[in-house]
């Protein structure tokens, strides 16, 4: 009787390996002291399956972060439907931090080093504006398109980012400190939200008016061009006329 083929483990994500990596050796050293090699040590990966994965230790930042908007939109939100759009987002973020809470050692360093790498702040800032872009949406609302939209996720980024270093030196189970945090910045962003869209509706005669300023003088300069085309237009006809006439 033929023997059953034993089954292959699924072999583990390298990228996987090596958030883990980065997030282990950054709770155990300064950031920038942890070289591409150190990280490809630790998570037992060569040099040439970090290339494939990430182009830099910052992107493996931001594969963290996806890994952390993933645990977040899988979970299930039915139970969030009754409550109000403010704490649906507030139980949505706390999600967020629960979802954290292994790599907290690690993002204690990293968050540091954010600090002193400007130009690496800067893209991980375009990172969480993705998530929190998601967040909103898992917990049920909508950001309407144009500027004002960008302003409220920036708004909502950098609220993210206080109630972030409020969390990380938070050693309270019960993670007080931190929701208290959060409330008040939710606080603080429905009251800057509504200055946005006031600040919208006031501008909306305005950005018409330009429009129609814009249009008029759009379709002053085309008139020459189409009169121009008429007469051109015209006199091919008339050459064309008299051509016939000369055939007859």
């Amino acid at each position: 009787m033929a023997s059953k083929p034993k089954s292959e483990a699924k072999p583990i994500d390298p990228r996987a390996k090596i958030v883990d990596a980065l997030m282990e050796l950054a709770a155990e050293q300064r950031f920038e002291d942890i070289s591409i090699r150190d990280i490809c040590k630790r998570a037992e990966v060569s040099l040439a399956d970090f290339r494939d994965c990430f182009p830099s230790k910052g992107a493996v930042l931001a594969g963290l972060s996806r890994r952390i908007d993933r645990a977040v939109l899988s979970q299930d939100t039915d139970e969030l439907s009754d409550e109000s759009p403010r704490e649906r987002l507030f139980d949505i973020l706390m999600r967020r931090l629960e979802a954290m809470a292994p790599y907290k050692e690690g993002l204690r360093e990293a968050t540091a080093w954010l600090r002193r790498e400007p130009t690496a702040a800067l893209a991980m800032n375009q990172v969480v504006m993705t998530s929190m872009r998601f967040m909103i949406a898992a917990a049920g609302l909508e950001l309407d398109g144009g500027g004002a939209a960008v302003l409220k996720l920036q708004g909502l980024t950098l609220a993210w980012s206080r109630v972030l270093n409020v969390w990380l030196d938070d050693d309270d189970p019960g993670l007080s400190k931190t929701m208290a945090e959060l409330d008040r910045e939710l606080t603080r962003g429905e009251r800057a939200v509504g200055a946005v869209d006031r600040a919208a509706d006031f501008a909306w005669p305005i950005r018409a008016l330009a429009q129609a300023v814009f249009d008029a003088r759009r379709r002053r300069r085309e008139r020459p061009h189409r009169a121009r085309k008429a007469e051109g237009e015209r006199r091919g006809g008339d050459e064309t006329s008299a051509g016939d006439a000369s055939l007859a």
